[in-house]
């Protein structure tokens, strides 16, 4: 099934400024802190020094980058979210799909390398992989996608033929060609699978909610009519 959005709604579910969930993706590990932290010292000293050596009077202008780089371990998570919501709602037009788990597998995917020395001073390349969750989901009209995320251990209830939502992102009106599409909810276990939360989830939740209740009213008419035949 799928329901095509407004633009309205659409610019709900995905929004401009990053939640807290988008934030806290950005936000990363320890070192990530650090790496922005010092960012903001060395840019902070920076600017204190060309101040000093050049005596430069644009006081107001100093003190606004003064600002943006001290708190810039702070804020930039915030850019780099808001920034990949962008990309999202470059999309003219978007729908609310349904449909079911097809297939699911697990991967290793190849993140990062990394060179040290062993005990007997030799250069060693350490790999670091990350298992990943491999999710097909389609429809009886014969469309699939298929999507991929870090594996986590609530990922243990998911199994074949449960429903599953997302919203698929297009330039056509009909949505006759997905060019993007969300992270996925499934909602018989109340479970989302994704890397990046690029929605509104309680926006999201309500619109599925609302669809499921048009689709249970419709039910019930349909063998009305069925009896009075």
């Amino acid at each position: 099934m799928l329901v095509p959005l407004t633009r309205q709604k659409f610019e709900q579910i995905v929004p401009l400024i990053a939640t807290g969930l988008q934030y806290k993706y950005y936000w990363g590990k320890f070192a990530n802190f650090l790496q922005r932290l010092l960012i903001s010292v060395v840019s902070l000293v920076v600017i204190l020094l060309v101040k000093a050596l050049f005596r430069l009077e644009f006081g107001s202008i100093i003190f606004v980058l003064g600002v943006v780089s001290a708190f810039f371990w702070l804020w930039y998570p915030v850019f780099q979210a808001s920034m990949r919501n962008v990309q999202c709602r470059r999309y003219k037009y978007s729908g609310f799909f349904r449909g079911r788990i097809l297939d699911w597998w697990i991967t290793d995917q190849l993140v990062g390398k990394q060179e040290t020395v062993n005990s007997k001073g030799e250069l060693v390349i350490v790999e670091n992989r990350e298992k990943r969750i491999n999710l097909e989901v389609g429809d009886d009209t014969g469309f699939s996608i298929e999507f991929d995320a870090p594996l986590r251990p609530s990922h243990k209830a998911i199994a074949r033929g449960q429903i599953a939502e997302m919203v698929v992102m297009s330039n056509r009106p009909d949505l006759s060609s997905i060019e993007e599409f969300s992270d996925i909810y499934i909602p018989s276990r109340e479970l989302w699978v994704s890397d990046y939360p690029c929605l509104r989830r309680d926006f999201f939740n309500e619109v599925g909610r609302r669809l499921r209740e048009d689709q249970e009213e419709r039910r019930p008419r349909r063998r009305r009519r069925r009896v009075e035949e």
